[in-house]
């Protein structure tokens, strides 16, 4: 497991504020809703967890730019690029993914 996935597990469960966490890099929160909730959520190629899972806790980034897929079987893929931003407000996103036509 790499660095970067340890990071967002970790991340994933508790969004640190950085004047709690001596040491810890500066994050901004991404919060998320959509459907399906199966769907995998893969942050910068790493994959996270479910929507459903960051639906409910979401995720610390650390400050950057960033790539989100969201993938599920029988759906088109949804991408999006973010910046995290120092200070910035709570990153908030929609993925409603579109079903494969038969």
């Amino acid at each position: 497991m790499g660095v970067k996935r340890l990071a967002f597990t970790a991340a994933l469960l508790c969004a640190c504020n950085p004047a709690e966490a001596p040491g810890q890099q500066p994050t901004v929160s991404l919060r998320m809703t959509g459907t399906p909730a199966d769907a995998v959520v893969i942050i910068d190629d790493e994959a996270v967890g479910t929507l459903e899972l960051v639906m409910a806790h979401g995720v610390a980034l650390p400050v950057g730019v960033h790539h989100i897929t969201l993938k599920a079987e029988g759906y088109f893929p949804w991408d999006k690029e973010v910046e995290a931003k120092l200070g910035s407000e709570p990153i908030r996103l929609d993925a409603k993914l579109m079903p494969v036509p038969d």
